[in-house]
């Protein structure tokens, strides 16, 4: 068997090809589109062996892994993050990281990530598409009220873009080219909030039908939305064998540095997809009013004081709901903390 290990850039893909023995086959450099990569496989193809390549998790990674399994080869996409301390490199090259990759491929190293299906990558673009859409339209409205304020005009009702907001816009007196800007601020805004609503209603539609959204739903705070979109981001709740997995790969668990006697506890790792924690993060807002889980973010807000007490509880309460959501996936069971009056667990 060939071991390949690839390392792209944005221009051109590095290739080294080892032997099982661990002699150098084969090296030099591909376009990585389409043709690229047909010429690549057609050219070690020659050789007549079966080929395992492992490639370096980034953009387009994906799409070269998916080409050349295409043609016959047997892909992996590596964490770059472990590889970081599976080999710490004092030379960095593009050429070098694609020899430790071959390396690590031939003798069965390589830390491979997970690779969504089709059909789990079409969910999660749906949910994370509306999410850009969000983004954009707050950046807008942020600009309209800075706008406001920088020509001393501060809003004077609670929403800006709601009906009196909008008169107020209207008869609103500020020079060009703010005034030019504000009415094209606006007709983005109702542009993106058209574009919104039909996504949103989609996502409720396909929740509808999805295996896990409508369990998600009966989450406080979890309505068809985020349920999907929580949903898409875990894809396969069997890949993970315990709550504390799951808790771990929504990268909401501080960073753990031991040594000896000590033990510090460093920020968030952030690990793993970052709208799978920004959609617990937001259930956790409205799960902390829930009568199972007031109580315990309320003492740790009393506990950690004004400034950390309120972010720190809602990270616990995140993380809790990560660990309800994996029993009620692999249970197939609403949801029902634990301690909770039989009335709230009905």
């Amino acid at each position: 068997m060939l071991h390949v290990g690839l390392d792209l850039s944005r221009h051109r893909l590095d290739y080294q090809a080892l032997a099982e023995d661990g002699l150098a086959v084969d090296a030099g450099a591909a376009p990585p589109d389409a043709d690229g990569l047909r010429g690549l496989a057609d050219r070690l193809a020659d050789r007549g062996e079966p080929i395992r390549a492992a490639i370096e998790s980034m953009n387009g990674a994906r799409f070269v892994h998916d080409q050349l399994e295409l043609a016959g080869w047997e892909g992996q996409i590596a964490d770059a993050l472990k590889i970081k301390g599976l080999a710490p490199l004092a030379c960095k090259t593009d050429r070098i990281d694609a020899s430790v990759l071959a390396e690590l491929s031939r003798r069965d190293l390589v830390p491979a990530i997970w690779l969504p299906d089709p059909e789990v990558r079409a969910e999660r673009e749906r949910a994370r598409w509306r999410l850009h859409l969000v983004r954009h339209r707050s950046r807008l409205k942020h600009r309209v009220h800075s706008t406001l304020l920088a020509w001393g005009r501060p809003c004077p009702v609670s929403d800006l873009f709601g009906a009196r907001g909008r008169e107020l816009l209207a008869r609103l007196e500020v020079p060009e080219p703010w005034r030019a800007n504000l009415e094209l601020a606006v007709e983005m805004i109702d542009s993106l909030d058209r574009e919104i609503d039909a996504i949103e209603r989609g996502l409720r539609r396909l929740g509808a039908e999805h295996r896990y959204a409508a369990l998600l739903t009966t989450i406080p705070g979890v309505a068809w939305v985020l349920g999907y979109t929580i949903a898409a981001e875990i894809g396969e709740i069997d890949r993970f064998g315990s709550p504390r997995k799951l808790a771990g790969y929504t990268g909401l668990c501080p960073r753990v540095h031991q040594s000896g006697e000590r033990d510090r506890r460093g920020p968030l790792s952030k690990q793993g997809p970052k709208y799978l924690r920004w959609a617990l993060m937001e259930a956790a807002l409205h799960a902390c009013r829930y009568p199972p889980y007031a109580e315990r973010h309320a003492r740790t807000k009393r506990r950690l004081g004004k400034q950390r007490g309120p972010k720190v509880a809602q990270i616990e309460i995140a993380r809790k709901l990560a660990e309800a959501i994996w029993h009620m996936l692999t249970r197939n069971q609403p949801f029902a903390p634990a301690g909770a009056a039989p009335a709230l667990a009905a």
